[in-house]
């Protein structure tokens, strides 16, 4: 495959799609480093990994980022696997949530992506994340949303501006079966999980490895940059309920 014996971090590697990532490009035969400032969460994953590296990070944090960044290796694929919400109608959803969210999902990015840039290699990629939310809002989730189109808008301005060096494409996952649910009741998550895939064409919701499969197409496809890839089972057209 394209990537074996490439260098890919995978910043969010250690829950999740990320580490569903880092578990399919080691396989693949990737050299992994994988980051996320949960150190445990880390060096569980890298014993399941059976390879690679762990690396932490706290991407809202400018003297882990420059620790972070000294430490890497010539790289030639970084993955940021991103994940943060706030949820609430715009009347009540306080600014303070909102700013965090930015910090997590949308300045973190930014700052690692800024921060890895002389270690990436030449023809190598960046990919970002964000969520259907951004073209298909649903109700109390502007917020959410408003961050969502701006890893978007930022996607398309660094293909180009850092093009034809380094490619940088962005992946929006729907619903998908992962810890960032784990917080729920069980009943509670699998209702969600159960709605949202009546909703959808495809008829259910997805699981992190088909959004990995997903990252492995954009990490490997040399003629592929500046898009959003909908790995969504056909949110954009779903059947919403009414309000």
């Amino acid at each position: 495959m394209a990537i074996k014996g490439k260098t890919i971090v995978v910043v969010g590697g250690g829950s999740g799609i990320g580490k569903a990532i880092a578990v399919k490009s080691a396989a693949a035969g990737a050299d992994v480093i994988i980051s996320s400032r949960n150190v445990a969460k880390l060096e569980a994953a890298v014993t399941e990994l059976r390879a690679g590296s762990a690396l932490p990070l706290d991407m809202t944090d400018a003297g882990s980022l420059a620790s972070w960044a000294d430490a890497l290796p010539d790289v030639d694929h970084l993955v940021i696997s991103a994940s943060s919400a706030a949820h609430g109608r715009f009347s009540d959803l306080p600014e303070d949530s909102l700013r965090g969210m930015f910090d997590a999902k949308f300045f973190g990015p930014y700052a690692t992506a800024k921060a890895a840039l002389n270690k990436l290699n030449k023809n190598g990629s960046i990919t970002l994340f964000s969520g259907v939310l951004s073209r298909r809002p649903g109700l109390n989730c502007s917020g959410l949303g408003a961050v969502n189109g701006a890893i978007e808008a930022l996607t398309r301005g660094l293909a180009l501006e850092l093009g034809p060096d380094l490619r940088v494409n962005c992946l929006s996952p729907g619903m998908v079966r992962s810890e960032a649910y784990a917080g729920m009741e069980r009943e509670t998550r699998e209702a969600m999980y159960e709605a949202t895939g009546e909703s959808l064409p495809i008829g259910r919701v997805g699981d992190v490895e088909e959004v990995a499969e997903a990252a492995l197409f954009l990490m490997e496809n040399t003629y592929t940059t500046g898009i959003v890839l909908d790995v969504d089972g056909g949110h954009m057209i779903r059947q919403y309920a009414k309000r």
